[in-house]
């Protein structure tokens, strides 16, 4: 038996004692969104937990011990000499305004999510078997929207269309878009509210996502040029698209080749695939160490495995699939030109042609 190091141990106990602190965060970060003590603390330049607590209707010793737990986790300022916590405008981006790019409060709640589907994915590990999308938790879709959400808004107009040939003048002229894997409809309102000549239809397998996407199409005005409908990948009926989009979901179907395949058919001869899914390197290892890739690993074991093995063929590619691979499956599926469009910190984009 080795013999231990000593040092080795305790930088390892460390980074636990590191990481189970983010952990014992989900729920009172979760709180501090949902009632709404963060945006009280950016309304402010500092507040004692009884201002707090008056400002937001609360308990004040509820308040008290939520203010010292968010100080002990960084997240919020403590003046000790005067009692009074304040919000800086850098945490402000993450914690108060939802349209940042790194607003993090679907983040939490997907973390919450995860742990509360542990036992339905705990049982899949022992029989190889699914667990179907919306099954794991209460409302695991309702956190990836949100989670999402901030990305889409920051980067899907203003960066990833941009990045195909040719295909924003064609959206301002007006063409045929089908948003496939919609989810609750974030990524198709977003594209249609920013190219009122174009008409969108949005599709995904899970009914409950249809329904909340169709009731924000209504709500933002929308509903004569998007509509949504509850259909899987291989069975879309519709055709002749200029656009088909696809955002960081081809990795959770069961049948990725076939969907692709599929969707080289609903494509016009001069059309193309705008497929977005999670950053990763071509090789596992190279992956190990990169703070996204541990996120997308747990993720993926939580959820995306779990998803496409509860659906047919059950391919299971996982959320750092990288691009080798999902190149190689386009070509596979007919494309005969594939490239990495654009990329982020969190996702790379391709695009792909007939």
């Amino acid at each position: 038996m080795a013999e231990l190091d000593g040092d080795v141990l305790n930088a390892l106990i460390g980074k636990m004692l590191g990481d189970l602190g983010g952990a014992f965060s989900v729920p009172t970060v979760r709180i501090g969104y949902r009632l709404g003590l963060f945006k009280a603390l950016r309304a402010a330049d500092g507040l004692t937990s009884t201002e707090l607590a008056q400002r937001t209707g609360l308990a004040e010793r509820y308040v008290r011990e939520w203010a010292m737990a968010q100080a002990a986790n960084g997240y919020i300022a403590h003046d000790a000499a005067a009692q009074r916590f304040s919000l800086s405008p850098e945490r402000a981006m993450v914690f108060v305004n939802e349209d940042s790019p790194v607003y993090l409060a679907g983040a939490f709640d997907l973390a919450a999510a995860m742990v509360d589907g542990q036992d339905k994915v705990e049982a899949a590990f022992r029989t190889g078997e699914g667990v179907a999308w919306g099954d794991s938790a209460g409302c695991l879709f309702c956190a990836v929207g949100a989670f999402f959400r901030p990305g889409y808004v920051n980067d899907i107009v203003q960066s990833w269309l941009p990045a195909l040939d040719d295909i924003v003048p064609a959206l301002e002229r007006g063409v045929r878009v089908a948003d496939i894997g919609c989810g609750v409809g974030f990524s198709t309102l977003l594209m249609a509210r920013a190219f009122p000549e174009s008409h969108f239809i949005g599709y995904d397998f899970h009914g409950p996502s249809i329904e909340q996407a169709n009731a924000h199409a209504a709500a933002h005005g929308l509903a004569d040029r998007v509509r949504f409908e509850t259909v899987a990948a291989k069975d879309i009926a519709d055709g002749d698209f200029d656009l088909v989009t696809m955002f960081d979901c081809l990795h959770d179907m069961g049948d990725p080749r076939g969907c692709a395949a599929h969707i080289r058919t609903l494509l016009k001869p001069d059309g193309r695939w705008m497929l977005v899914e999670p950053i990763a390197a071509d090789t596992p290892g190279a992956n190990i160490g990169n703070p996204v890739s541990r996120l997308y690993y747990n993720a993926s074991t939580m959820i995306c495995v779990p998803t496409s093995l509860a659906q047919e063929v059950g391919e299971a590619l996982g959320a750092q699939a990288g691009e080798a691979r999902l190149s190689a499956l386009l070509s596979d599926a007919g494309f005969t030109r594939v490239r990495r469009a654009t990329e982020g910190p969190f996702n790379m984009v391709l695009e792909a042609r007939p």
